[in-house]
């Protein structure tokens, strides 16, 4: 097979195939031409689209369709010609055509054609393979096959066998404990406990009794003495999510647990031993907080033995559509029903939207959809209005010093204050477009010392002809 996608060209007019043919190669196509439309479906093997002509001797264009709809549904074909009534290109889509463009053919718009049908020709194979091969390609969970979880994976499998501390670092909805519980089952502590709390989701005034335990009578209900969640533990692997939201007074304590390997449950006078491995998870960013005097330095050090990136959803391609994917089996599982498939159209929707709410996002989307399904395929209104009417923007922003060479950290700061100009103050708009989680924006914004405001003069170039550019516009 060509390594070029191969587009067959069919027209009985040898002039006008060898016209197309010509525009096509010019754009780096592998194209072959017959002009036999019986012969063409002899030859549809290695073939990624279809051009043909709807008025021919042999065989007419929607004929023609409808026999390689028939045989190799995933092949898409465009139907050319000179016919411009609104019943010609109906017919045509009813016989299965891709597309469909009126003679004669502007060349651009041919070349334009063919690329958006080869998209969605690979998109249609790769979800086939994502379909039958998404459960073995996972690392405990961890689904996903971009370079970045690759990494994640390869980290994981060094990392697990060792005592070593981990932190977790990525967005709220990245699956941090689906990495923590990665680490533990392939760790010699597999067979033990793996217990997990959110810091931010405990008031400051259970937390300690939550880790470290209670005696009886220590305070008006504890009718009997506790366990801490670091004793229940031993043996296994306690996770501490976002432990970045810790308060400073419960910080000490942890660490002093953490260096003593012993805790003090409230209430007591007693030090009880305990034998768990620390795996905590934050989406904050521990060394600003650390700079910022809400993070202790050397708590920071002491659970920060190995870092572990964890990317955000819109920054690992098409595992997106993997986690589709599995999402969409589990849930029709759980429904008693066969999944439905995820046609050409719904993955492309998918992959543009950015993900926001992340892995979390991606899996209430699609059961969602499953719920919503009439059909055994998902169809673009199954998906929320948030992702099925998503479109993406873009600005063009003018350097106010194009010959000035600034360091990176300050050519950001500059960049992300104008954004939020321009979008008069509107930071969740801002960290959408920008690609950021909102609290990270916010973070950053903080750092900067909320400077957006305070900086508005020069901000009168800040978009290419003083206009907000949209996708698509030239």
């Amino acid at each position: 097979m060509s390594e070029k996608p191969l587009i067959l060209l069919v027209d009985d007019e040898p002039d006008q195939c060898e016209l197309h043919q010509a525009t096509l190669q010019r754009a780096g196509y592998s194209v072959r031409a017959t002009t036999s439309p019986k012969q063409a479906l002899t030859q549809l093997d290695d073939v990624a689209l279809v051009i043909t002509d709807l008025q021919m001797d042999e065989m007419d264009g929607l004929a023609l369709c409808e026999r390689i709809h028939g045989a190799s549904p995933d092949i898409p074909v465009i139907v050319l010609t000179g016919m411009g009534s609104v019943d010609a290109a109906v017919a045509a889509l009813r016989a299965g055509a891709y597309d469909f463009l009126m003679k004669p053919v502007d060349p651009k718009l041919l070349t334009v054609a063919a690329a958006r049908a080869l998209e969605r020709h690979q998109l249609r194979r790769e979800v086939a393979v994502l379909r039958s091969t998404a459960t073995l390609q996972s690392t405990a969970g961890l689904l996903g096959e971009s370079p970045s979880m690759k990494k994640v994976h390869e980290l994981v499998a060094r990392i697990a066998p060792s005592a070593a501390s981990v932190l977790v670092h990525g967005e709220t909805g990245t699956g941090k404990e689906l990495v923590a519980r990665a680490i533990h089952d392939q760790s010699t502590r597999a067979a033990g406990p793996f217990i997990a709390i959110n810091c931010a989701a405990v008031p400051p005034s259970l937390l300690e009794s939550e880790l470290f335990g209670h005696a009886k009578g220590s305070f008006t209900d504890a009718k009997q003495a506790r366990q801490g969640l670091f004793v229940q533990a031993s043996g296994g692997t306690l996770f501490l999510d976002e432990i970045g939201e810790m308060p400073l007074e419960m910080q000490v304590k942890l660490l002093r647990a953490l260096q003593e390997r012993t805790v003090r449950p409230v209430g007591s006078n007693e030090e009880v031993p305990f034998d768990a491995r620390i795996v905590s998870a934050t989406h904050q960013n521990l060394d600003a907080s650390v700079t910022d005097g809400r993070f202790r330095q050397d708590l920071f050090y002491r659970i920060n033995v190995v870092t572990i990136e964890l990317p955000a959803l819109r920054e690992r391609g098409r595992d997106i559509l993997v986690l589709a994917e599995r999402f969409l089996r589990t849930f029709s599982e759980r429904m008693g029903r066969e999944p439905p498939t995820l046609p050409s159209n719904v993955a492309e929707r998918l992959l543009s939207y950015t993900w926001p709410g992340n892995v979390r996002e991606l899996e209430n989307c699609i059961e969602r959809a499953v719920s919503l399904a009439r059909n055994t395929e998902l169809t673009v209104d199954d998906l929320p209005e948030r992702v099925r009417n998503y479109r993406s923007e873009s600005f063009v922003v003018a350097a106010d010093e194009p010959s000035e060479i600034l360091p990176l950290d300050e050519l950001e700061r500059r960049y992300i204050e104008r954004v939020v100009r321009l979008l008069n103050g509107n930071k969740s708009r801002a960290a959408q477009l920008l690609g950021l989680d909102r609290r990270t924006l916010y973070r950053r914004l903080e750092r900067y010392g909320e400077t957006a405001s305070s900086n508005s003069s020069g901000g009168n170039a800040l978009l290419s002809n003083g206009r907000t550019m949209h996708q698509g516009e030239a």
